[in-house]
Formats: C-alpha cells, sequence, structure tokens
C-alpha cells in the first residue's frame, strides 16, 4: 500500500483504517489488495475475504487518530461490499470515471446505520445481486411486535399476533409479504425501518406494540412507506381478550386498504375459542424444526393444545408436521408416529381447508407416503390460498429434487429464500441439497457451512459434497460429528424414507453418504 501513498491509522477487531492522499490512490490500492487476495490459493475454510470501503471526505487529523464524518461513512460503506469486493460512495465514483479501468455498478442511494442521510453507492465487482430487488406488488415486512405488558409470560400472546398478521396478510392477493422466520432477527432490537426494509428488499413496514391486561388487549401499530418516509397509516386499538381474532382482522383489513386501495377479504381461516390453547400452539411453532429435544417439547405442549380444543385445525397440523419429524428425521420408532402424522393432517384440513400451511403439511406427508399425485394437489391448493407460503416452496424443492427435477427445484428454493432471505435451517438444507444434486459440490458445502444450518440434520449433506471434492479426512470427521447428534441415522432408512423417484439422484446421494464413512444399516 505504500506505493499507494496510504497509511493504517488506526486497526479495530479484524479490520483496519487507511488514508490515501486522493480518491484514485484510494480505489488503485483497494483494487489491487482484493485482486491479490482472490489469486490466492487457498482451501475455502482458510481463504481471507476482505470488504472494503472508500469515501472521500474531510478528516481531522489529531497526531494519533483521524476523525469525521468521512472516516464514519467509509466504515459503513464497508459493510455494504461483497466478501472480497469494493464499495464506494459517490464521491469516489466521480473522482475515479477516466483514471480507473475497472468498472463500478450503480447501486443507488442506500441507508447506512447511524448515519441521517443516504449515500449513494457503487460495486466492485457487480453486487447488485446481492441487493434484493423490489417486487412488483407491495412489499412489506411486519417487525415482532413489543411486548408491552412487562410480563414474560406473555411474550408468546404477542408472538402470536405477530405471526398471525403476517399470515393474513400473506394471504392476501396481490401483496407480497417477508416470512416470519427473517422477520424475528429484530425482535427486541431497535431497528431504523429503514435498514430493515433494505435488508429483505420490501418497500413497507409495520411496527408495533401489544398490552394485555385484565382481560383486555392493546395494540398500537403504524405503517411506514420506507421509500417515502412518511406514515401511511397508524392507530390504536382496545379490545377485550375474547375479540383479539377480529381485532388481528381489522388490523388486517385496514393495511391492506392502505397498500392496494382495496379491502381484499381472503376466505376466514379457523380460529380457536381457546387461548390456553392458542398459547401453546405459538410456542411449539418456534420449537418443533430446531433440533430432536426441541421437537419432543413441542409435542407435548401440541399433544396439549389439541386435547383443549379437539377441533383446532393449526394444532392438529403441527402435531402431523412433528410427528413427520419424528420418524423421519429425529430417529423415533416409524409405528405409530408415521400413522399419527398422516392422520392428524388430513384432520386438519377437513377442519380448515382455507389454511395454507395446514394444505403444505399436508402435501409434505404425503409425498413420503407415495401419495404422489394428491401431494403436488395439496401443494399446488397451498399456493392457490397463498402464493408467499414460503414454507411451501421450500418443501416442493425438496419433492423436485428427489424426483430427479433438479433445475426446479433450485428455483423453488430460490422464491422461497426471497420471501424468507433470513431462514429456518431446513431452508438451507434444501438449497445444499439441490446445490449437491445438480454437481455443484463448492457451493453446497458453502450453503452447509453456513452458521444457521451447519450443527443441523443437514451435515449429512455437507459430509457428501466433502467426500465428493475429494476432502476425504473432513468429510468423515464431518459424518461423525453428524452422528453424534443423530446417531439412529443409517443410509437404508434414508432410502426407505425418502420420497425418491429418480434412480440417478439416489445413487448420487448415497455415494456420497458411503464414501463420507455414514453407515449403512
Amino acid at each position: 500500500m505504500m506505493r499507494h501513498n496510504g497509511r493504517i491509522f488506526k486497526v479495530v477487531g479484524d479490520g483496519f483504517l487507511m488514508e490515501f492522499g486522493s480518491a484514485v490512490e484510494a480505489v488503485a490500492a483497494a483494487l489491487e489488495m482484493q485482486q491479490a487476495t482472490t489469486a490466492v490459493e487457498a482451501s475455502e475454510d482458510r481463504r481471507l475475504l476482505l470488504r472494503v470501503g472508500v469515501n472521500l471526505g474531510d478528516v481531522i487529523d489529531d497526531g494519533s487518530d483521524v476523525l469525521g464524518d468521512g472516516v464514519n461513512v467509509a466504515a459503513r460503506l464497508q459493510t455494504q461490499a461483497a466478501p472480497g469486493g469494493i464499495c464506494i460512495s459517490a464521491s469516489v465514483h466521480g473522482e475515479i470515471v477516466g483514471e480507473i479501468a475497472d468498472q463500478f455498478f450503480d447501486a443507488g442511494e442506500r441507508h447506512l446505520k447511524n448515519l441521517t442521510r443516504p449515500v449513494h453507492a457503487w460495486h466492485w465487482p457487480d453486487a447488485l445481486q446481492s441487493i434484493l430487488p423490489l417486487p412488483e406488488n407491495p412489499s412489506i415486512a411486519v417487525l415482532p411486535f413489543t411486548n408491552m405488558s412487562g410480563n414474560e409470560a406473555d411474550e408468546p400472546f404477542v408472538d402470536g399476533l405477530t405471526e398471525d398478521l403476517i399470515t393474513d396478510l400473506s394471504r392476501t392477493a396481490g401483496l407480497f409479504v417477508i416470512a416470519r422466520n427473517s422477520v424475528y432477527g429484530y425482535k427486541g432490537k431497535a431497528v431504523d425501518v429503514r435498514l430493515v426494509a433494505q435488508e429483505l428488499g420490501v418497500r413497507y413496514v409495520l411496527e408495533g406494540s401489544a398490552r394485555r391486561a385484565m382481560g383486555r388487549v392493546r395494540i398500537n401499530a403504524q405503517l411506514v412507506d420506507t421509500l417515502g418516509g412518511q406514515h401511511l397509516w397508524a392507530e390504536r386499538f382496545d379490545r377485550t381478550l375474547e375479540d383479539v381474532f377480529e381485532l388481528q382482522d381489522e388490523v388486517n383489513a385496514k393495511i391492506v386498504e392502505a397498500l392496494v386501495g382495496r379491502l381484499t377479504i381472503p376466505t376466514p381461516r379457523n380460529r380457536p375459542k381457546n387461548f390456553e390453547a392458542y398459547d401453546l400452539c405459538v410456542r411449539a411453532r418456534l420449537l418443533t424444526e430446531e433440533s430432536p429435544q426441541t421437537e419432543r417439547e413441542a409435542y407435548l405442549l401440541l399433544q396439549r393444545a389439541v386435547k383443549l380444543e379437539p377441533s383446532y385445525a393449526e394444532a392438529l397440523g403441527l402435531l402431523a408436521y412433528n410427528r413427520w419429524l419424528a420418524w423421519t428425521h429425529f430417529g423415533e420408532p416409524e409405528d405409530p408416529n408415521r400413522r399419527m402424522a398422516v392422520t392428524s393432517a388430513q384432520k386438519a384440513v377437513d377442519l380448515d381447508p382455507n389454511d395454507a400451511g395446514c394444505r403444505y403439511v399436508l402435501g409434505t406427508i404425503l409425498a413420503y407416503e407415495r401419495r404422489w399425485e394428491e401431494s403436488e394437489a395439496a401443494f399446488a391448493m397451498a399456493l392457490k390460498l397463498d402464493p408467499n407460503h414460503a414454507d411451501t416452496w421450500a418443501a416442493m424443492s425438496d419433492m423436485s429434487v428427489l424426483d430427479g427435477r433438479i433445475a426446479d427445484g433450485l428455483a423453488q428454493i430460490e422464491k422461497a429464500l426471497r420471501l424468507n432471505p433470513y431462514p429456518a435451517c431446513w431452508y438451507l438444507c434444501h438449497l445444499g441439497q439441490a446445490q449437491y444434486a445438480a454437481g455443484d459440490y463448492e457451493a453446497a458445502t458453502a450453503t452447509l457451512r453456513r452458521k444457521e444450518t451447519y450443527r443441523t440434520n443437514s451435515r449429512k449433506f455437507l459430509a457428501a459434497a466433502l467426500a465428493q471434492l475429494g476432502h476425504h479426512e473432513e468429510a468423515r470427521r464431518e459424518a461423525e460429528l453428524f452422528l453424534i447428534a443423530h446417531p439412529h441415522f443409517t443410509i437404508g432408512h434414508w432410502l426407505s424414507s425418502q420420497p425418491l423417484r429418480d434412480a440417478s439422484v439416489r445413487d448420487h446421494f448415497v455415494d456420497g453418504f458411503r464414501k463420507a464413512g455414514l453407515p449403512e444399516t
């Protein structure tokens, strides 16, 4: 960097700040550094990838440090760069035009953390694919409502309000709605709604709070247009607890009216009458998919919910999904769990034909029963009821890949990830599985190493991908770690339980499992 007249003036954690005499020298140094790093031969887990931000502005040099808004903007631009990439401000771009041969790509104005005004950013290389484009339809994210009661026991109730609003909005024709997994990363945090909208790729954000006390519920909600910066709608509600579902419908209708200019009322869903059953079901939603241990805890909660209200369709659908996971993935006995999954899923749909979640669960379970046409019909109906149902798109990817329709599977999981950019671990499992099936082992390895899915059921696919890359020692180590958490796994059980319809796909996965050293029986 010395030959570009730069100096490091501060080291901060795993990053550092540099000062240059000109914008051209700074960008030339950044390009040289990134291109040199990219050329280094290293295994994927040892390669050093830097993010670089460059800004032009006045600074204050006190002899030991360099301070000022110019430094702050550069630090924030760094967070917008892709790994191995560079993000520069418009002021820098104006200086380098005609001076730097490499092309930078216009990313438009970006709202950056702790900065009051947006910054016009440019990327190298073309990082626009990492910026989620706004859908054509009105797009919205519902942030987790704040529990204002001060009682932790009310958290599941308030979470349930948020989740049910998301479910109802997603069923509304003409809206693009972000799934619940992706908004819960913001729970309990002070957020800038402009940044949230940018990260999730939506224009509108709903935020609010709820308080449950003395048999009543109070809700404050506001709808923000993050592009225009104005509040489209804000209102305060005060109802008895028994009217909470009517309240959800009212909030939903007002949001839809504000976004699409007319009331579009989907067919009503089955609503529980017992509020203890509702609380139990909300708690179980978040536990079922995490691990074999939390899945068993969710099973107990759902059993109680169904006992309290036998006609509660969502609870029965979750119970079916829970028992399906138990026998297919978590090592519990096939009998009676398999039979219970089928029976509960069908009963849930019979009780509430208009619930896309119940339809998706039935579609998944019927595929594992090899009832292919019925499964496909259930998935199709789920998407007709709710085109935004990300779980349905993700589950369909699994079925497509195992059926040999790998391109379809990749497209479906990409659709699911757009609706749910910060997904549950099993979305990444299906993405890695599809990438493996396509023979893209490098991409599969990168996906399955992501912390959101690394120590879960997806680890068997990581072991297989590493084995296919020739990293045999590492593949066997990942297989051993997978078996510690899933000691029941055998290749034989996987073959007998999965809805495999394509022999070449089947053999491809089995080959990877065997190379990784996973047990046959």
